[in-house]
């Protein structure tokens, strides 16, 4: 359900702003999302696993949060982000 660590690496080289960035809102972003991603698949299986859909909700709260900071502080990365990561239409 956590992503391994060669996918976080990929995932913070691919969305970083400058090399030794890792904790910009575009690359929490993109890790929240690749989570919430494993976590949906796994729900596909696990229909009954309510504890674990406490965790999905509280990443998903997260993630709209960060994208709220984004879109009002940057709104050129928020647009650029939505697009790379296909979160809404």
């Amino acid at each position: 359900m956590s992503i391994n660590k060669e996918k976080k690496i990929e995932l913070i080289n691919e969305y970083s702003r400058s090399g030794s960035d890792t904790g910009s809102p575009e690359v929490q972003i993109a890790i929240l999302s690749e989570r919430i991603s494993s976590l949906t698949n796994h729900f596909q299986t696990h229909k009954k696993d309510n504890h674990s859909r406490t965790g999905l909700m509280r990443l998903i709260n997260q993630r709209r949060s960060l994208l709220a900071y984004l879109k009002k502080t940057n709104k050129d990365s928020y647009d650029s982000i939505i697009q790379k990561l296909g979160i809404r239409k």
